[in-house]
């Protein structure tokens, strides 16, 4: 799963970011709220931590103007500010939860697996079905028959977002953007390399899905 993380004390922004990918989580970070309601907008997260105090746009507003605009991610928002006021603005903008600082890791961790349980996609404990084949992205494994196939991170990110989209076209820069992130500094051949590992693991007619390729577009992931 990927997670937007908006939070302008850096030394806790990285700290956080640093725990999430070891716990198999795709970061992106911004440091205020102009640039993290510009990279909310892009629809591209399953969840999205968003600090209440931010410099260029407070995190109430940043949260009232996505729901605004009818985006529906996840928001767990944090605050440093306990007063029950403070917590009924922020859910009445529209936040899913609320974690009040100091807080442990532990429950940071335990909160976003439970906002990640209510969405749709991801229900049976965050494995996602597709053809005849289950993909577990926390455990970067893919089962069908009576094996299972053990994935890198990137090749299950990459899987994840395929099966979340299965039918749709994807275009290359979106499965960069979305797999590798917004700033990252790899060529966008990247994609296709992993494409490749994918089909070689994911056998069509025993798995029930094939990721096809739409010529000058990108890739598509199709079942039966």
């Amino acid at each position: 799963m990927r997670v937007l993380l908006v939070e302008d004390e850096t030394r806790l922004a990285e700290a956080l970011a640093y725990i999430l990918k070891k716990n198999k989580y795709a970061v992106d970070l911004a440091f205020n709220g102009i640039s993290g309601e510009e990279l909310a907008e892009t629809g591209i997260y399953d969840l999205i931590i968003l600090d209440r105090m931010l410099p260029g746009k407070e995190g109430v507003a940043v949260l009232e103007s996505l729901r605004a605009r009818g985006i529906k991610t996840p928001v767990l928002m944090l605050t440093a500010r306990d007063a029950v006021q403070d917590r009924v603005a922020g859910l009445n903008a529209g936040a899913d939860d609320y974690l009040i600082k100091p807080f442990a890791t532990e429950e940071l961790l335990a909160r976003l697996a439970a906002l990640a349980r209510r969405s749709p996609e991801l229900l049976n404990e965050g494995k996602l079905p597709a053809g005849r084949l289950t993909l577990d992205p926390m455990r970067c494994e893919v089962s069908y028959g009576p094996g299972t196939i053990k994935l890198t991170l990137k090749e299950a990110q990459l899987l994840e977002y395929l099966i979340k989209n299965r039918g749709q076209v994807l275009s290359r820069e979106q499965l960069l953007s979305r797999v590798w992130g917004l700033d990252t500094e790899v060529e966008i051949n990247i994609v296709e390399i992993y494409i490749h590992y994918l089909r070689k693991k994911l056998d069509p007619e025993e798995s029930g899905v094939q990721i096809e390729t739409v010529r000058g577009v990108g890739y598509c992931l199709k079942e039966g």
